[in-house]
């Protein structure tokens, strides 16, 4: 199979030569055709995979051979994506795909002014790659306009329509053309996510190339329980001991992000974080830098989680587990990505065992456990499986009251003798010591 038996155009062919691509994927080998039919369509595939290139070439192949001139301050397709590194990189991989095409291409999204924004779609975009909130924003303020448009693409949907998105969703719906072709691109979802795009699809065709919310197997997985205080000591203890080059560690909290990197640099490694309080382009610095190995920790909350392509990175850590099940999946998936192997530890504290527990049943897998020398934890992680469950420790069975050798527990009192001598009929009297309850003398 090549990409020219797909279908796609010469200048298409023509860029992916330039790119070093020569075989398509799975994902790539089902949706492209699918897309070019103009079906609506539900692609689940491990990331890493190919997922962006399966939507964006046909895509861009529609809009080159059909449809009228984009008009001023209108769109003919819309990307959405949850994050602002993610709009960054979709875009470049469009950008890098439509190079050889009389298309146009934008990226928008909050933590930038809006203003250069709004002066870039007066001319019209043919094909834009924008977060939810930044794209209402522009909406409101009458910037743009969905009346040509023709294709609506959610890439990661099972976090686009998640709760945190769904209002922000319902209100771009509303403004959509209800005749549109619409895509949803992710590594996972779940049930209730599907009935949901299933109601907003027509007739979708659904595709499924690897098993349902499963982490892909060139990523060697495994756990080091420790007390949750002694994170950062284990971290840095790891770190020397495997002599990591470039990792990718994830924390829960912007707070959590910001005091392992301070610890980091107060004893010299060059790290660097990334979070949703940070401007954009602090964060695409400290992105970019990473990327070119100048900084050798990065950390990071979830905005990291998804859709970042960091070339042969070898390891991602879980310095927290993440709240959300899912996200494991998507955090772990920077590494072992197109093929390549890559491993990702997770530091798990017994107040985790609820977010381990989730993990595995979602993985249907029962991560390897570890512990490191002189880390043992204080607070025991208990046992969990890929069945959801918990497994609690057994308590110790209670001492029978009667005990061997001669002497027999009769309540308060114990009484001498042979253990197998028949009850006594009667009931030993209870020694009560006697005080005496008259004058009392005084000494002289």
């Amino acid at each position: 199979m090549t990409f020219a038996t797909l279908g796609l155009i010469e200048p298409l062919l023509r860029a992916l030569e330039t790119l070093g691509y020569q075989t398509p994927t799975p994902v790539q080998t089902q949706a492209i055709p699918a897309v070019l039919a103009g079906r609506d369509l539900m692609a689940a595939a491990q990331t890493g995979t190919g997922k962006t290139a399966g939507f964006a070439l046909p895509l861009l192949q529609l809009l080159a051979m059909e449809g009228p001139k984009v008009s001023a301050n209108s769109v003919r397709a819309l990307i959405l994506v949850p994050t602002r590194e993610l709009a960054e990189q979709v875009h470049e991989a469009v950008r890098q795909y439509a190079e050889n095409l009389p298309l146009s291409t934008y990226a928008v999204y909050g933590g930038v002014s809006i203003n250069p924004q709004m002066m870039k779609l007066r001319k019209g975009v043919d094909l834009l790659v924008a977060t939810p909130g930044r794209l209402l924003d522009l909406f409101r303020q009458n910037a743009l306009k969905f009346n040509q448009l023709q294709t609506l693409v959610l890439d990661e949907a099972d976090r686009m329509l998640d709760l945190g998105f769904s209002e922000e969703l319902g209100n771009i719906y509303r403004v959509l053309p209800k005749k549109r072709q619409t895509l949803l691109f992710s590594a996972t979802f779940s049930d209730a996510i599907r009935l949901l795009a299933g109601q907003m699809l027509n007739d979708p065709l659904s595709i499924e190339v690897s098993p349902r919310n499963v982490a892909a197997n060139t990523v060697k997985q495994w756990v080091v329980t420790v007390d949750k205080k002694r994170k950062p000591e284990l971290f840095i203890h790891l770190m020397r001991k495997g002599k990591w080059k470039q990792v990718l560690v994830f924390a829960k909290t912007r707070n959590g992000v910001d005091a392992l990197v301070e610890k980091l640099q107060g004893l010299g490694i060059n790290a660097d974080g990334i979070h949703g309080d940070k401007p954009q382009a602090t964060r695409q610095r400290a992105l970019d830098r990473f990327k070119a190995s100048e900084v050798q920790i990065l950390v990071a909350t979830d905005v990291a989680a998804r859709g970042l392509d960091i070339e042969d990175l070898p390891l991602v850590v879980n310095f927290d587990l993440p709240i959300v099940a899912e996200d494991y999946i998507h955090r772990i998936g920077r590494t072992g990505r197109a093929g390549a192997t890559g491993q990702a530890i997770s530091l798990v504290c017994a107040d985790e065992v609820n977010q381990l527990s989730a993990i595995e049943m979602l993985t249907r897998q029962t991560l390897t456990r570890q512990m490191e020398q002189d880390f043992e934890p204080e607070h025991r992680v208990p046992d969990t499986d890929a069945s959801g469950q918990v497994v609690k420790k057994p308590k110790k069975p209670k001492k029978p009251k009667t005990s061997s050798g001669g002497k027999r527990n009769l309540g308060k009192w114990v009484e001498s003798g042979d253990a197998s001598a028949p009850e006594p009929s009667i009931k030993p009297v209870r020694k009560v010591p006697v005080f005496n309850t008259g004058p009392r003398k005084r000494k002289p």
